[in-house]
């Protein structure tokens, strides 16, 4: 019995920020705030704020837009963070609305039924609340039986939890599995801060797991190995949480929010990622130039096109490690995935793709498939 990736869907949302959106309206806010500090600035007890420069975002990240779930807010120079409407407990929550729009896409991609999939997993570096699980949510608002679970773990979560999916389907405990990944990034990425405001986009992806002798789909492939790994490191945090309140800390100071050291996750990430990724294919006899395709997490072009040329020994192709956050931004574990659900059907049979996730933890999970 072999496990099988059958289907993958996502939900886009319709708003779109462009770079000279962004920045037009960081601008704005940059001479709001100098012009109410200027006492401060003159004296020396604050900085100036210098502007942001929509050139510069492209050369150094690759992007260009971002889909967001809302638009106004985050551009409102006196807000800078979406404008969400506050649901009671009986509405469903946004985060297991978009993954059901998501899950349903890769439910009809994959040929299967809602009564035959067992599980569902919610996978994603911010969840809403804490419980009930929005996993259990997405199961009931879609009929779904059987059991659900979230998991986090940060830009790797989605395959972290496809391979706990694998898993599950090779132990016998399921046999058609549903991971999902509500991405809504917006509402974590401090918009005031000009190193990263530019950073992240939001969306929502889906994916099929099952064994490979119900499978129905015309677009499946077959999983040879999974390989996670951690390391722990400050250089990518988010400190928000619970205890906030009961540290009496400021909800609204920028560590609530993402932050990073860029330089330092640049170094240490590339080498980690790429490291992994090779020793995963030698340990499964797979020499590096077998390999079709490199979809990996979406953060950075410039990273993903080193770790690229560390792994080929040359400057890749387009085609070998397809670039999407040029459209989408990054957007966290479910990157890699979008990069899988819109180069996948190119390949031809017994073709090799390895989908690679990467971020915050430090953590790293692949997933080698073969096309069937």
């Amino acid at each position: 019995m072999s496990v099988v990736i059958s289907g993958t869907g996502l939900y886009v949302p319709p708003e779109v920020i462009s770079n000279k959106e962004l920045v037009d309206s960081f601008n704005k806010f940059a001479d709001n705030f100098n012009h109410k500090n200027e006492e401060k600035i003159r004296e020396g007890s604050l900085k100036e704020l210098t502007y942001s420069n929509e050139d510069f975002i492209k050369k150094v990240s690759g992007i260009e837009r971002r889909h967001v779930i809302d638009k106004k807010g985050i551009l409102d120079p006196l807000r800078m963070k979406p404008s969400l409407k506050s649901r009671s407990n009986e509405e469903p929550s946004i985060q297991a609305e978009i993954a059901v729009q998501a899950a349903m896409s890769a439910i009809k991609e994959s040929g299967k039924l809602i009564d035959e999939i067992d599980a569902v997993i919610c996978a994603c570096a911010n969840l809403q609340r804490s419980y009930p699980a929005i996993a259990i949510e997405i199961q009931s608002l879609l009929g779904i039986e059987g059991y659900a679970y979230d998991m986090n773990v940060a830009c790797s979560s989605s395959t972290f939890a496809l391979h706990n999916a694998i898993s599950d389907i090779s132990l016998g405990v399921a046999d058609v599995v549903l991971v999902v990944s509500p991405e809504i990034c917006s509402g974590h990425l401090n918009f005031k801060d000009k190193d990263g405001h530019f950073i992240f986009g939001d969306i929502c992806t889906a994916v099929i797991v099952e064994k490979d002798n119900n499978c129905l789909s015309k677009t499946s492939f077959k999983v040879l190995d999974t390989k996670l790994k951690t390391s722990f490191s400050n250089n990518i945090r988010n400190n928000f949480g619970f205890l906030n309140s009961s540290e009496d800390s400021n909800p609204n100071d920028a560590d609530k929010l993402f932050i990073q050291q860029g330089k330092k996750v640049f170094k240490e990430v590339i080498p980690m990622v790429s490291g992994l990724i090779y020793e995963h294919l030698i340990a499964n006899n797979i020499t590096i130039d077998s390999v079709s395709r490199f979809w990996l997490h979406q953060a950075n072009v410039n990273m993903n096109i080193l770790i690229g040329k560390k792994l080929l020994g040359r400057d890749p192709e387009d085609k070998e490690i397809p670039i999407v956050l040029n459209e989408y931004a990054n957007t966290s574990s479910a990157g890699s995935i979008i990069a899988f659900h819109e180069h996948k059907k190119d390949l031809n049979k017994d073709d090799l793709g390895v989908i690679c996730s990467f971020g915050a933890g430090y953590s790293v999970g692949s997933i080698i498939l073969q096309k069937l």
